[in-house]
């Protein structure tokens, strides 16, 4: 029988002891001694929202499908728990096994947000593995980082001993294959990170030597290994109709931020927002096909008792099936207490006609996502919405019965000026306004229209990754800008105002473009106590001021200034498909405020075409 990590009196004291006992429905326990390859699965965040990540279920599955691989899962400990795990000395375990992740053969760990960075540094420190790749010996788990953030993995370099660039389902299986032979031929730690760098797709920090100008920028980015390649290509999985899709995924035994069944209906986006690193990384567009999305959903539903399914994807109402997906849906789950949710729609007929069909008669709030006030800011962005659309799809929204809309803006943009800001409280209230023009008998109550802005960040592989961001103090008197313009508006009442933390964001903008040089930042961060960076209750900004301060690393050098055209970037040696020359001639658009036709009206040629498949296909035809 299993015996748990932790005793019966530490799970009595700490907050929601079931994040960590595991042993949840359609968990994978295997025996231990009949695999040859142990993967710990790591996601830096409490429990309940790395449970609710998509990417590690598909993994988890993929690599439980082989008999000789058992792969765990491990979350973060919650800051209860990584008290008393200092004090007596526990090692951070594996749900599954309750093992010491120390013990495992690698630790893979995805990264999804930059604030998550120190969660990462606790997660290693708690497993008793050195945090430098250079200072860890021959019996440490090999440290590999996946997801969005390993784009530009620069500012992590050297805490992981290789990053798996791309999609998941590719060549993970070489990497544990080449893992494999290694350690029957009696190969050593370096010998297998000299057969990894060979496999496209992987990068070993430790293989490159980046030399910096008097400037501060960099002037030479090279491999200093032979087997190490100077491009390293992103991984893509064109078929995705037919690639790894769990169909029984792991229930969670308490409630976590997605609690649902989550169908991924296609990758990537046709649209090309200029602010948006998803919608390059992910190119190009792949659907997965309608009858398989059907079949999963049934078996899903049925192997994990959950009552509501979400159709996921970039841009939801993109998908060429979604009306006959929705309608199978409906019949098929009528009377059975199924919710159908359907993220990331547009603000369009179509989309509110299928909404129509799947919400309930109390009318949930709608969110749409304009992205910017005025049709300038629009242009710039290539957001592709006008002022019509929007306000038609808000109109049509009011009169199906809906009466609380949710509006999401960016504050800080490229070429951002006071009218633009101003314009957010205009448009959202025009919006309140449509709904008043519906006559008052045939109204649903009160108009409630609730406006959220961010501040833009950056991000690298974007048309934005030479825009400068501005201090915390400048994006939070655009954010007075805005609430100011609001109190002039004739149906304040209705409106309300929130924005995003510019602390944060400064930050995050930081280790979005940050090289080498960051990872002091995040180490000296880390021994200074920061930790959750991203939960704003434990978010303390005054302690990463003083570990820049004690690092001698200069934030503005990052965040302060707009990059030149041929400045060589931190991730430049990363190749997705989508070409620089493209993303230049998109910022150039940009400062000229034009319109790039989305993927399925004209192909812009940026690069992606290469892969032969997706809607760069059907563009052509």
């Amino acid at each position: 029988m299993r015996k748990l990590a932790l005793t019966d009196d530490i799970l009595l004291k700490i907050e929601k002891p079931a994040r960590y006992i595991g042993n949840e429905i359609n968990s994978v326990m295997k025996d231990k001694g009949s695999v040859d390859i142990r993967f710990a699965m790591c996601f830096p965040d409490v429990y309940e929202i790395g449970m609710s990540h998509l990417g590690i279920q598909i993994l988890y599955d993929m690599f439980n499908r082989r008999d000789d691989v058992w792969c765990e899962r491990v979350y973060s400990p919650w800051l209860d728990l990584d008290k008393i795990m200092r004090e007596q000395k526990i090692p951070l375990f594996a749900l599954e096994s309750q093992d010491p992740v120390k013990d495992f053969d690698f630790l893979g760990i995805t990264i999804q947000y930059e604030m998550c960075y120190t969660n990462i540094l606790q997660v290693l420190d708690l497993s008793g593995i050195p945090l430098k790749a250079s200072e860890r010996c021959e019996q440490d788990p090999i440290v590999i980082g996946g997801g969005p953030c390993t784009y530009n993995p620069e500012p992590l370099a050297d805490f992981f001993d290789l990053f798996y660039i791309g999609e998941g389902e590719t060549v993970y299986g070489e990497l544990l294959d080449a893992y494999k032979e290694n350690k029957a031929n009696g190969g050593s730690r370096k010998d297998y990170l000299e057969k990894a760098a060979q496999i496209e797709g992987i990068y070993v920090p430790s293989f490159y030597d980046v030399t910096y100008k008097e400037d501060g920028t960099i002037e030479s980015f090279v491999p200093n290994n032979p087997h190490a390649k100077a491009t390293i290509r992103k991984q893509i999985v064109m078929d995705v109709t037919n690639s790894y899709y769990p169909k029984a995924p792991v229930v969670p035994f308490i409630k976590v931020t997605q609690d649902r069944v989550v169908l991924e209906i296609q990758r990537g986006c046709i649209r090309g927002c200029r602010f948006c690193q998803a919608g390059m990384l992910y190119r190009p567009t792949r659907e997965r096909d309608v009858e398989m999305l059907k079949d999963y959903a049934y078996q899903m539903l049925k192997n994990t008792g959950h009552e509501e399914i979400s159709l996921s994807s970039l841009s939801s109402s993109d998908y060429s099936s979604l009306k006959e997906l929705v309608t199978f849906l409906i019949e098929e789950f009528k009377g059975k207490g199924i919710n159908i949710s359907l993220p990331s729609l547009r603000i369009d007929a179509f989309s509110l006609d299928v909404m129509e069909k799947v919400q309930d008669i109390r009318k949930s709030s709608l969110t749409f996502a304009p992205e910017a006030g005025s049709q300038r800011m629009r242009n710039v962005i290539n957001k592709g919405l006008t002022e019509e659309d929007i306000l038609n799809g808000a109109g049509q929204a009011f009169e199906g019965g809906w009466n609380k809309v949710k509006l999401y803006f960016m504050l800080g943009l490229p070429t951002e000026t006071e009218e633009d800001m101003k314009a957010i409280a205009e448009l959202a209230d025009k919006v309140a306004r449509r709904y008043y023009e519906i006559p008052k008998d045939q109204r649903n109550g009160k108009c409630q229209i609730t406006t959220s802005t961010s501040f833009f960040i950056p991000k690298p592989f974007t048309p934005f990754q030479w825009a400068k961001m501005f201090t915390n103090t400048e994006y939070v008197a655009r954010a007075a800008v805005v609430k100011h313009a609001f109190n002039d508006q004739l149906n304040r009442k209705s409106l309300r105002y929130h924005w995003h933390d510019a602390e944060v964001t400064v930050l995050e903008g930081v280790f979005a473009r940050g090289d080498r040089r960051t990872g002091a930042v995040l180490l000296e961060a880390y021994r200074l106590g920061c930790l959750y960076d991203s939960w704003s209750d434990y978010f303390d900004y005054d302690k990463w001021l003083t570990a820049f301060e004690n690092t001698g690393i200069d934030m503005a050098f990052y965040n302060l200034r707009e990059r030149s055209m041929d400045e060589k970037f931190p991730w430049d040696f990363i190749d997705i498909g989508v070409t620089k020359d493209f993303l230049k001639k998109e910022w150039e658009r940009a400062m000229r405020g034009e319109v790039t036709p989305n993927c399925r009206q004209q192909c812009s040629g940026c690069g992606a075409a290469r892969w032969k498949g997706g809607v760069c296909v059907e563009s052509k035809n």
